[in-house]
């Protein structure tokens, strides 16, 4: 287009808009010194932004803003003008619940509304998001999958997490030892988060404890999209006296990092939930992996002794 014709057009546009090519020259002095100026002043000194001016971009320490999610809500307190905060702040602080977080009206306040929403989407991407397969290898652990072929399926059809696919029953018999005493795997569970968090100190502290009792154990691996009630196929699979899955537990508000370790003496599919025992809350903030490791070989042993397990065993 030429400039002739593009002028054409600015002065159409103008006509239209009643204003004259002159009365813009004539405006054009005073609009550049009202953008000079400095923006008038609000009542207690907060100063107002003109239209049209950029806001000023805030100062943020070492380019970044703090993570909020790194706040430990144990020692959070933000009630003003509490009555008792020391003894109250004692009792929070055993247990990381969402009290004493203040108010601003009759809504939450900024910061606990932000955590809040956080820790949210901490439990939502644990739950939906897979393991990564290089972490797995990484460990030493071969992969195989129940029958569930996706994570929509695996939500929503739980009973198909109980069961191994095809491919994975001929993959655990190709590759297991088989008539373990005990039989270890890893599976993700309802928080692929808590396998990334503990898997890596957890699982080595569990075998240097059945190892340091002179326990035989069988081959550890992964299983993809798995129920702890895969388990007892697996104990039936490879004849393992103690079978036990390191799992990833349903995330919370608190931690979306949390494992469970179910352990189970001769297990059988269809066998009562009650023979199961349960060492769970296993994450930095809880039970330490490297502590959950050693305390779980412990049980595997006096299971092993006594030939019982879940609320017939009597710790």
């Amino acid at each position: 287009m030429e400039a002739k014709d593009l002028r054409a057009i600015i002065e159409q546009v103008l006509q239209e808009m009643n204003v004259s090519p002159a009365d813009m020259k004539e405006d054009a002095p005073a609009a550049e010194a009202a953008a000079s100026a400095p923006a008038p002043a609000a009542e207690g000194g907060l100063k107002i932004p003109k239209k049209g001016v950029a806001l000023e971009p805030s100062v943020i320490e070492d380019g970044c803003l703090e993570d909020i999610t790194e706040i430990d809500i144990r020692t959070q307190y933000l009630v003003e003008n509490p009555q008792n905060k020391e003894a109250y702040a004692e009792q929070k602080y055993a247990a990381p619940c969402r009290l004493g977080i203040g108010k601003a009206g009759a809504r939450y306040r900024t910061l606990p509304q932000l955590e809040f929403r956080a820790a949210h989407s901490a439990a939502q991407d644990a739950v939906f998001n897979d393991v990564d397969e290089d972490f797995v290898k990484d460990q030493g652990l071969f992969i195989v999958q129940t029958q569930c072929d996706s994570k929509d399926t695996y939500l929503t059809r739980p009973d198909l997490g109980r069961k191994l696919s095809a491919e994975a029953v001929e993959t655990i018999k190709e590759k297991c030892k088989k008539n373990p005493t005990v039989q270890i795997y890893v599976s993700d569970g309802l928080s692929s988060a808590a396998v990334a968090a503990n898997i890596g100190d957890l699982l080595p502290a569990i075998m240097q404890g059945l190892e340091s009792y002179r326990i035989d154990v069988g081959t550890p691996f992964f299983v993809k999209y798995g129920r702890v009630g895969v388990e007892d196929e697996i104990s039936e699979l490879l004849g393992a006296d103690v079978v036990c899955v390191l799992i990833g537990e349903r995330p919370g508000l608190i931690t979306a990092t949390s494992m469970s370790a179910y352990i189970a003496y001769k297990a059988t599919v269809g066998m009562p939930e009650a023979r199961r025992t349960v060492v769970s809350n296993i994450h930095s903030a809880g039970t330490i992996p490297a502590e959950a490791g050693a305390h779980i070989a412990e049980i595997i042993k006096i299971m092993l002794e006594r030939k019982v397990s879940g609320t017939e065993l009597k710790l």
